[in-house]
Order: structure tokens, then C-alpha cells, then sequence
């Protein structure tokens, strides 16, 4: 059998395994892994990695926030700069706001999307207005359309839901399959802070850490996983930046709870002193919830060893260092009207890799599972992406592991205009991305075209494997 692709000589690597194969394309899907296979076109990849490509499942990208302003990276841009960072698919946010209804939220973002991608793209739904249209017709009509995770948020004054609202989205979600997501800090706490930081003069970009402290986290994500619990639906923490935070997810995954975990890169690499600078250069690290210290960077790597995070994704919220961006209010706001959020989303592979695999925290495997398979299994694309098995999509990162390079704007090829990490050298890098067996990035050429990224319906959720909680309370209440 002659394939339309031979991916030759390499060392595969999966989530639970390595070995030496070539992998033979055929109609965009892996149709063969063997010895001796022959293509119409064929990619030496001896000495080199062979690898799922990485999904991207945290990401901000053509996203109004709910103040109006508008992320710097369309679905252009944001998946070319995935893809130059070893990433084949990405599920960024369609951020219903409040007035909005989730069936205009989603025609929305696939304007956005179509026809602009250079690679296979879906959304999580970020519900903010929980009326009971959205909860009775809208919410099931999301998932048939292939939508199966919301996210919420506790915090910022237009986007929480109060409790009894997370309730209820939590259990539509779970009838219908789908997997809810949360922002996990608690807004009162957050405000109390502000208001005495600002009543002081203080002001400056590197106060926001102080306004949203640890506490804030550890107990909205107690609130969150009891709530979870109490309708025993499955909930994953996005973006854990304490060690309570991290224990609390810990201790409800080893009690058989249906909780799971992520954390970012800028909680690994950055800390609150990156924000400590002159002028308004501290509004570059900007982020909620916000950097920490090296001691949590510690306790953090401890628990993706362990487990505890399922996955770990880049948070990527580009805003621009000028008056369309951060700098929206002026050169002397203060920090509570200075855009949240920081680029990374071509960064998160080459730097987990590198402090990953590089340094002994992780395995091969490890680092897949974290930044492809559990994504994979997570948002209902397994096994069509996230994995190197017959039948799978070709979505096929390649990584040189002793290829050395420096993290800089200018290789991120994004629209932020800046880097967290600019100066960060790493070690293993993607050298070719291939989407459903296309070429996308090959030796730092770009190939694939705005387009070529179709829309993923995804399945339910699956909790295999969690035997999960049963308050028999909640057997009167229904």
C-alpha cells in the first residue's frame, strides 16, 4: 500500500508508550505504524520525536472581555503562533456576556472562526447569564451542536454566577454530558482587598497581586468542589496557581471525586516580582489569578508529578502594551482597569518540554498526556486527536529534543507584541506540525493557509474511572 505521507524512522512516543515506527498517512488519517512503509511524500524524522500534536484547550483568542475590549490575536494569528509552538488543534472561549444568548454567543465565534484557522478549532461556552432559556433549551441545543464543556467564573463583577446559578449549570451539564469549567476565586475577598489598596494610593500594576491573595483561590475552589459534589457533576479547576488550591483538587481526585486540575506555565516560570517595574511595565504580567512566588512554582512542578493537574494549558489572553490593549485607559491607570491576561500560547510546549523532559521532571509520556492525550480525553476528542493509533487524525508534531533556541516576540509569531518569557532559552523544540496530514509548520515555514482548520463537534464528557459522590439529600431534592 503506497501512502499519501510517511512519516520515517522516528521515535513515537504516546502517553503510555515509545517506539520506533513509521507512521504511514492516508485521507489526512494515520492508516498504518510499521517498518519499511512507502509514501507519495515522506518526512525523515530519525533522531527526532514523533509526537501528537499538542492541543491548546485554554485559550482566549477573537474574545471580547466584558468590558469591550477585544484580544489582540484573531483565529488566524492565535493558531499560527499554536502551531509554530507544536500545537495541531486549539479550543479556545466563546464568552457569552450578559444580555446575550448562547445560540448568538456560537453564531458569533464561528463567524469569527470560519474560514480563519489554520487548525481544527472548537470553544468551550462561557456562560455569564444563566437565565432559564439558557439553562432549559439553549445549554442542550450547545451541546448537540458538539459544545460539551461550559466554563464559569466566580469573580469579575459582569461574569460571576452566584451559587445557586453554578448549581444549575453544573446539573444541566451533567445530564447532558458535558464538563464544566471554573474560574475559582472569590470575588468578595478580591473587592475587600481592592477597595484598601486603592483607598492607600496604591495603584501601580504590581499591586494586583496583592488585591487577589492566595486565600481567595483556596476557598473558592473548596466552594467550588463541594458544589461539584453536591450534584456529583464533573468539574475542572482551570488555571490553580496556590498549593491549597493544588491540595484541595489533590485530595477530591483521591477521594474518587469528579474534580480535575490544570495549571499554566506563568505559575511554573514567572513570579509577583516579574510584575515589580518601572512605569507601566508591570501591566505585561498582568494576569488572574495572578503570578505567585518560587516556593508555590515548587510545590506546583511536585504536583504535575504526582498527577494532581491533568493538564497543562497556556491561559493565552494577548492584550497588547498600548491604547488598544492594557494601555486602554491610559499610561497611568490603575491596576483594577488594566486588561488581564498574557501571550504564550506558541511558548507553553517548547518550555514544558524544556523544564519538563529537559530537567528529569517529567517523561515523554508524561509530557504528551499533559499536553495532548488528557486534553484529548478531557474535551470528548479522543481518539480522533491525542493520540498516534490507526484511525486518528494526523495531527503529528515532530520535536527535535536537542534543538536549542531562546523564546523571544519575534519567533512567537503572535499579535501581543511582546512575551512573558522573552530570554528563555529552552532545549527541544517542534520542527514540523502536521494537521490531518498537511503540513502546517515545517522547519519554520509556514504552509498552511487561513481555512484549513475545520470545527470539531466533540462527544460527552466521560468520568470513567471516578465513582464520584452520592448525598442522599439530593435523592429527595430532585
Amino acid at each position: 500500500m503506497s501512502f499519501d505521507l510517511v512519516v520515517k524512522g522516528g521515535t513515537c512516543v504516546t502517553a503510555s508508550e515509545m517506539f520506533e515506527a513509521d507512521i504511514g498517512i492516508k485521507d489526512g488519517r494515520i492508516a498504518a505504524l510499521g517498518e519499511g512503509l512507502n509514501g507519495e511524500d515522506v518526512i525523515d524524522a530519525r533522531g527526532n520525536l514523533v509526537m501528537p500534536g499538542g492541543i491548546e484547550a485554554h485559550a482566549h483568542i477573537a474574545q471580547n472581555s466584558a468590558t469591550g475590549g477585544m484580544t489582540a490575536d484573531d483565529y488566524t494569528s492565535g493558531s499560527i503562533s499554536a502551531a509554530y509552538g507544536g500545537n495541531t488543534c486549539i479550543i479556545p472561549f466563546a464568552a457569552q456576556h450578559r444580555g446575550m444568548g448562547v445560540t448568538e454567543t456560537l453564531d458569533l465565534y464561528d463567524s469569527r472562526a470560519q474560514g480563519a484557522s489554520v487548525l481544527d478549532y472548537s470553544y468551550h461556552l462561557i456562560v455569564s447569564d444563566p437565565t432559564e432559556k439558557v439553562l432549559t433549551q439553549e445549554l442542550p441545543a450547545a451541546f448537540k451542536r458538539g459544545i460539551t464543556s461550559f466554563k464559569l467564573f466566580m469573580t469579575y463583577d459582569k461574569m460571576l454566577v452566584n451559587d445557586a446559578q453554578f448549581l444549575d449549570v453544573l446539573s444541566v451539564a451533567k445530564e447532558h454530558g458535558a464538563l464544566t469549567m471554573v474560574h475559582a476565586e472569590n470575588a468578595g475577598m478580591i473587592k475587600w482587598m481592592t477597595d484598601r489598596l486603592l483607598a492607600r494610593g496604591l495603584t501601580a500594576p504590581k499591586y494586583h497581586a496583592l488585591s487577589h491573595p492566595a486565600l481567595a483561590e483556596e476557598e473558592a475552589i473548596h466552594r467550588a468542589i463541594c458544589m461539584a459534589k453536591l450534584v456529583d457533576a464533573p468539574l475542572l479547576i482551570v488555571h490553580v496557581s496556590t498549593p491549597e488550591g493544588a491540595a484541595l483538587v489533590q485530595n477530591a481526585r483521591d477521594a474518587g471525586a469528579k474534580i480535575y486540575g490544570e495549571t499554566c506555565p506563568q505559575y511554573l516560570f514567572l513570579t509577583h516580582e516579574d510584575m515589580d517595574k518601572p512605569g507601566m511595565d508591570g501591566a505585561a504580567f498582568m494576569c488572574s489569578p495572578p503570578l505567585r512566588d518560587k516556593a508555590t512554582q515548587d510545590v506546583l512542578w511536585q504536583h504535575i508529578q504526582v498527577g494532581t493537574f491533568d493538564v497543562v494549558s497556556s491561559d493565552h489572553s494577548p492584550y497588547r502594551m498600548d491604547e488598544t490593549g492594557k494601555l486602554a485607559n491610559g499610561p497611568d491607570a490603575p491596576f483594577t482597569v488594566i486588561a488581564n491576561g498574557m501571550p504564550g500560547i506558541g511558548a507553553r510546549l517548547p518550555l514544558l518540554f524544556s523544564e519538563g523532559v529537559g530537567k528529569s521532571r517529567l517523561t515523554l509520556p508524561d509530557f504528551v498526556a499533559l499536553s495532548s492525550t488528557n486534553a484529548a480525553r478531557l474535551y470528548g476528542l479522543l481518539p480522533q486527536k491525542g493520540t498516534l493509533a490507526i484511525g486518528a487524525d494526523a495531527d503529528i508534531a515532530i520535536w527535535d529534543p536537542a534543538a536549542k533556541g531562546v523564546i523571544s516576540t519575534n519567533n512567537q509569531h503572535d499579535n501581543a507584541g511582546y512575551s512573558p518569557f522573552e530570554g528563555w532559552k529552552v532545549t527541544g523544540l517542534p520542527i514540523t506540525t502536521l494537521s490531518r496530514g498537511t503540513r502546517v509548520v515545517d522547519r519554520g515555514q509556514l504552509y498552511a493557509k487561513a481555512g484549513h482548520g475545520q470545527f470539531l463537534p466533540r462527544a460527552k464528557f466521560d468520568a470513567t474511572g471516578r465513582k464520584g459522590t452520592h448525598l442522599p439529600e439530593l435523592d429527595i431534592a430532585r
